[in-house]
């Protein structure tokens, strides 16, 4: 078949702080031929996340960084239009890692073209399998079972208004915890508790954040959900209970900080990780894939009965996933975030 031509955004240099057209290019270029054990693949929606912003910085990760002039890693959902690989037939939604990309070639041999068929028929639309049927909803059950709330205990979790934040206080809040969250601003605060049923919500913009935070966590923390970082979550650990958990998520506040003599954002209350013998435990969805299967049947039953709620924020245009991609720092966006890069074929 004849090959329309890719768009696509490559790496071309490491941002410092803000992305920047000029770190990552928007370019379009021709889709060379399948070879055996190929797929070619046509992105339909592509996942951006805080961790998108770790990949393009030279900082150790858990997987290394995007290479320069490489095309930049995203996780999305497509649809294979060819395919010279038995795992992939054409025709079939996949998910898997597509790049900022319209189409991807998938080889069998590449670790990062290891791709998951959806199921025939489609459970829910298209663009849930990125999010609360996807690697965000998967990560806030894991982290929800690390923590291991108990009834009455204080559960608090930052950006509780974003993709992870908002599924994880919500189990939680199922498991009988009281449950605070710290979001930016007043609107996402109301959200979380009068759409999500969070007992409390923190506006981490308000000069007397700390105060609302203690206000709102009389007895203590007995988890915390830890998706943000920096100052926040040292104060948090000033509040922290004996025996507390902290599922370790995310540290954001650090993600657009790529100054090595500046460091990350101090911590001067770690010691109270030792002084409340804290369990700390970091964790990537990625390491749990054989429980995937498990993790989604169960959400996907929360969703049926109603007992879980979800927002996605979508924005039109794989030319935009570059801007778009600085809203999650800046507070721009609610749920999980996505970019549609096009629709299905019939």
């Amino acid at each position: 078949m004849a090959h329309p031509t890719n768009r696509l955004y490559r790496l071309r240099s490491r941002p410092r702080g803000k992305v920047r057209d000029s770190d990552l290019e928007w370019l379009e270029e021709p889709v060379a031929d399948l070879a055996e054990g190929q797929a070619l693949i046509r992105t339909l929606y592509l996942s951006l996340d805080p961790t998108s912003r770790v990949w393009m910085s030279s900082t150790r990760g858990y997987m290394p960084p995007v290479e320069l002039n490489a095309v930049m890693r995203g996780v999305g959902v497509g649809q294979v239009v060819e395919s010279r690989r038995d795992d992939l037939p054409a025709g079939s939604f996949v998910q898997g890692f597509t790049g900022w990309q319209e189409y991807c070639l998938a080889d069998a041999s590449d670790l990062e073209a290891s791709f998951t068929v959806l199921p025939d028929p489609l459970p829910a639309p298209l663009h849930t399998f990125l999010g609360v049927l996807g690697h965000t909803g998967i990560t806030a059950y894991l982290g929800v079972e690390i923590g291991d709330p108990e009834p009455g205990e204080t559960f608090v979790v930052s950006a509780a208004a974003g993709a992870v934040g908002s599924i994880a206080g919500q189990l939680a809040k199922q498991r009988g915890a009281q449950v605070v969250g710290i979001a930016g601003g007043a609107e996402k605060c109301r959200y979380v508790v009068d759409e999500l049923g969070f007992d409390a919500c923190v506006d981490r913009h308000a000069d007397d954040w700390r105060d609302q935070l203690d206000k709102a966590t009389p007895l203590g923390i007995d988890v915390d959900f830890e998706n943000a970082g920096g100052k926040i979550m040292d104060h948090i650990l000033g509040r922290l209970n004996v025996g507390a958990r902290i599922p370790l998520c995310g540290m954001v506040a650090d993600y657009n900080n790529d100054d090595e003599e500046a460091g990350h954002a101090g911590l001067p209350n770690l010691n109270q990780l030792l002084m409340q013998r804290v369990q700390l435990t970091g964790f990537i969805v990625s390491d749990h894939v054989d429980r995937f299967g498990e993790i989604i049947g169960k959400i996907a039953v929360a969703l049926e009965e109603g007992t879980l709620r979800y927002e996605e924020t979508v924005v039109e245009g794989l030319e935009n996933a570059r801007d778009t991609l600085n809203t999650i720092f800046s507070g721009g966006s609610r749920g999980k975030l996505v970019i549609k890069v096009g629709d299905p074929e019939s």
